[in-house]
Formats: structure tokens, sequence, C-alpha cells
């Protein structure tokens, strides 16, 4: 039985691999910086809990310390201050306790990049995490995907209330931009498959569904789904990030710190293109 430690756990994706990695017959420890969200959680009994900050080298270490594998589903969307020095620091901590306690994979979800031009901040701070930890000395698979297609996903959770609120959409103009999503059930297999993978795999891998589109056509494709009308959308050049995330607070529930990165990186298209083909992992079966 493999020992694993989830960071993340009470985010979108860690408490969802939880309790299919507890099915898999893994033994899990998590690390959370408050018990108080695991309260109501149904798998709270099954898995051994830790508090702490990932910037606490001592947290970490003890957190670490006879794990098999790590999982790296952390990030500092929305915190005040400045989010790419916390990302930063996290992820040092935990390579550098992750090295010394002899964990033998860590595993870690970023975002997928386009080819070329200049990041968003957020995207930037992804990557940044992901060289770190692929440079830990542990070996390291680093998936990078793009919208993650699930209730509850904030990428979706806006698409989702944009669509059903406004029958016609002023957007901004990176509603045109095309993205590759893809369906949380899908990330959740590869995380829960790279726990198996061999010590050789140092790597970064693109994961994304089968199907290429541009932002408004997803919208449209959700509204097909919930029985409404196509939505008409008018893409404006005027519309900032900064003035996007504003809008997009207005009109939904999603709150500017979260809108704002998340709406920045949407100025690039953001697919799995034929630059970098052997790094990419076929769709699961089914």
């Amino acid at each position: 039985m493999k020992s694993v430690l989830v960071t993340g756990a009470t985010g979108y994706i860690g408490g969802r691999l939880v309790p299919r990695l507890l099915d898999a017959g893994y033994e899990v420890t998590v690390l959370v910086r408050s018990v108080q969200k695991l309260i109501d959680v149904p798998w709270v009994t099954r898995v051994t809990v830790i508090e702490g900050d990932l910037r606490d080298p001592e947290a970490v270490a003890t957190a670490c310390a006879g794990i098999d594998v790590l999982y790296y589903l952390v990030h500092s969307m929305g915190s005040r201050g400045n989010f790419e020095e916390m990302e930063r620091l996290a992820a040092e901590t935990v390579a550098r306790a992750a090295a010394d306690s002899g964990v033998g994979r860590i595993v870690y979800l970023g975002g997928l990049r386009p080819p070329g031009g200049k990041l968003s901040k957020h995207l930037s701070s992804r990557q940044k995490v992901g060289e770190i930890l692929l440079a830990s000395g542990v070996p390291t698979v680093a998936f990078q995907a793009g919208v993650v297609i699930g209730s509850g996903s904030t990428s979706f959770e806006m698409i989702r209330h944009l669509t059903e609120v406004l029958p016609y959409m002023p957007a901004p103009k990176w509603v045109r931009n095309f993205i590759q999503p893809i369906a949380v059930r899908d990330v959740l297999y590869y995380l829960l498959l790279a726990a198996e993978l061999p010590e050789s795999v140092n790597r970064t891998f693109d994961i994304g569904g089968p199907d290429v589109l541009r932002y408004g056509q997803m919208m449209n494709g959700y509204a097909l789904e919930a029985g409404l009308r196509q939505r008409p959308i008018a893409a404006l050049p005027v519309l900032t990030p900064w003035l996007a995330a504003q809008w997009v607070n207005l009109v939904t529930p999603i709150p500017r710190t979260i809108a704002i990165p998340i709406i920045a990186s949407l100025q690039h298209d953001c697919v799995m293109g034929e630059h970098d083909i052997d790094a990419y992992i076929p769709p699961p079966p089914g």
C-alpha cells in the first residue's frame, strides 16, 4: 500500500481525487491550512489530517515523512498580496521537503500554456511552480490542463452563470479565442494513473479533451445542453481583463480576485498544438 500526500484537498480537484485514491487502496494524508474546512467532508475519517501552511517548512516536512507520492494541487489565485511570490515560496518549500524525505513522486496540475507569446501572471506563475517541482530531484509529472469542465469548477461556473443570466452577451474579445477544455473525470483519471508511473518519468504532459472550441462556442454548447436558446455574443475590444472581471463579478457569483487571473489567462488561444505532440496523453477510454 502506497502512502499518498494530497495538498489542496479542500479544493475542487483535490476534494474529488482523495476518495478515488482511497478506493484505489492508497493510504492518504492531507495537508490543509484549516481542519474546519473538512468537518462535513464524508471521507475525512478515512485519512490522516495535518494542519499547516505549505510555506511552513516544519509542517511540510512532517506531512512528507513516509510519503511515496505527493500531489501538488494548490494555487494562490484570489489571495491578497503577491500571489506569484506565495506560489514560488510554497513550491520551493514542498520541493525541498519532498527531496529530503525521500518522496518517490510528485504529481502537479498546472495550466495549459499557449505556444509563444507573453503569458498572464497566473499562467506564468503556474509554469514557474512546475519548473521548481521538476527540478526538485524527485521524479515529477506536471500536467497542464485548460478549462476544466465539471460542476463546481470556477471556469465552468463562470460559463454557466454567464450563459444562464444573459440572453445577449456583450463580451470581451477573448470569447473568440480557441481553448481545449477537459472533463474533470478525465483530469482525475490522469492524476490517479500518475501515481504508478516509473521513476524515469520527469516531465510535463499537456492534457485536454478532443474538441477545440472558441470560448463563445462553449457558452452556446452549454446553452444547448441546458435547453436554453443560443446566445448572440458581441465581442467588444474595449473590455480589458480588469473591466471584464468587474462585469463577470456583476452578473455571476465569481469573486473579482478569482475572475481577474482566469480572464487574463484567456487572452491567448490555449490549445494543444503540433509543436510538441509527444508530450500529450490521449484521452482515457470511455
